[in-house]
């Protein structure tokens, strides 16, 4: 009796917790929707959802009350394309769930889907929502496959990660894509047709009594055919302006297929191709050296001529690096992006792109309550995040790089002494 009545009231303290109202009043709130900026906003938390947005007005009872005066209030940041949840150390010897080898379950590479290999306790999560990413598309980022499978969206709370599985498929349409498809763009692209058309010819419930004899597996067939039907973006990555001129006829190609451009360090090249064609970017806009000889039209402003020529611009990047995020954007801005723009990229387009407008990316009533308190702004590198909630609730601003911070700044004066090489010469 002693242990349920215990369990009964933790019950209610994390429903009490879950169930806490907040009001965010006094700051200036990028609501990211036609409402614009509300230069002394209210944003009111309750049950997970954003219940209100208004300029000044009263708060009702019950909320409690977060002062964000001369501080800057915005959406929760989208990383729009990491391997979050999936690796940790990359080079490890053991399992590293962002790359997969040869398997039965497929031969394209389809059939993958990453929303059982997420891993909350990575401490990649911690470090990157203290940086006011509240959530990530997150996928297979190495393989000798053609695809990368289903990729999915996760929350960066730690607890309830997926929000959306099989949220959207990647494949290499450039030099690394080649070289998994017979070493030229001559086989990778008469590659892609044929498991395109072949998922689209076969029947929809392919018996598994009856011989098959595909490029794909049935399970690569029953993937595909969710993005043959507009249902589940295709993330293509090309840098080089030839490739992603293909990109653009595969696009015309296959016309229901909801196609987004990757990496596309050479996109502004095809600006126009890409707006008319309606295919959105997701972009590093660091890139401003060859990397390579995809990437020989590398410039900073990048985002900027895509944003000018009418493309939706997402900034996303590496996923031990998306914590960078804003700072990127920051830079996009600094050459020549709009800064409305450069806080779209990280806000509502990613949201748009992975057809979660409704639940993330801007503050609006019935949206998951994933909100960030800027010191200021957001996108100049000397402000920080100083308060995220996540659902409605608020993140314990802490990682290992900040224990590891406050453990050796406190080390001399602990009972612990600093090893031999750390200590200074009394001379």
């Amino acid at each position: 009796m002693k242990k349920l009545i215990t369990l009964v009231t933790a019950l209610s303290m994390v429903s009490s917790i879950a169930a806490e109202n907040i009001a965010i009043v006094g700051g200036k709130v990028h609501t990211m929707t036609s409402a614009g900026v509300l230069e002394k906003g209210t944003v009111l938390l309750s049950d997970g959802r954003i219940s209100a947005v208004f300029a000044d007005g009263e708060v009702p009872q019950g909320y409690k009350v977060i002062d964000a005066s001369g501080k800057v209030v915005t959406p929760g940041f989208v990383g729009a394309l990491t391997s979050l949840g999936l690796v940790e150390v990359s080079s490890s010897s053991g399992v590293v769930d962002s790359s997969v080898e040869k398997t039965p379950i497929t031969n394209t590479g389809a059939a993958f889907d990453v929303q059982y290999a997420i891993n909350t306790d990575s401490s990649l999560i911690p470090v990157t929502r203290l940086e006011g990413v509240t959530s990530a598309a997150t996928t297979v980022s190495n393989g000798e496959f053609l695809f990368g499978g289903k990729g999915a969206v996760i929350s960066l709370d730690g607890f309830a990660p997926v929000l959306k599985a099989g949220a959207f498929m990647t494949v290499d349409a450039g030099s690394g894509g080649a070289e998994i498809s017979g070493g030229s763009r001559a086989s990778l692209w008469v590659m892609l047709d044929k498991v395109f058309n072949e998922a689209k010819n076969a029947k929809d419930n392919l018996s598994a009594e009856k011989p098959w004899y595909g490029i794909n597996t049935r399970l690569d067939v029953s993937a595909l055919k969710q993005v043959i039907a507009g249902d589940m973006p295709l993330f293509m990555r090309a840098d080089r302006a030839s490739d992603i001129r293909q990109v653009i006829a595969f696009k015309k190609r296959h016309s229901s297929i909801n196609v987004i451009l990757v990496h596309g360090v050479e996109a502004w090249r095809v600006a126009n191709q890409l707006a008319d064609a309606e295919i959105p970017v997701i972009i590093d806009p660091e890139y401003n050296l060859p990397g390579g000889f995809d990437q020989m039209g590398a410039t900073l402003k990048n985002a900027a001529r895509l944003h000018n020529a009418g493309v939706q611009v997402a900034i996303g990047m590496d996923t031990h690096n998306i914590r960078l995020a804003a700072q990127h954007a920051g830079n996009a801005v600094a050459n020549g992006l709009d800064y409305e723009a450069g806080l779209a990229s990280l806000t509502k387009v990613p949201a748009q792109i992975l057809g979660l407008e409704s639940q993330l990316g801007s503050l609006v009533k019935g949206a998951r309550a994933d909100v960030v308190i800027w010191s200021g702004d957001p996108l100049e590198v000397t402000q920080a995040a100083e308060s995220v909630f996540i659902g409605g609730k608020a993140i314990k601003m802490e990682s290992r790089q900040t224990k590891l911070r406050d453990r050796y700044l406190t080390l001399q004066d602990s009972e612990y002494t600093m090893p031999s090489q750390y200590e200074r010469s009394a001379q």
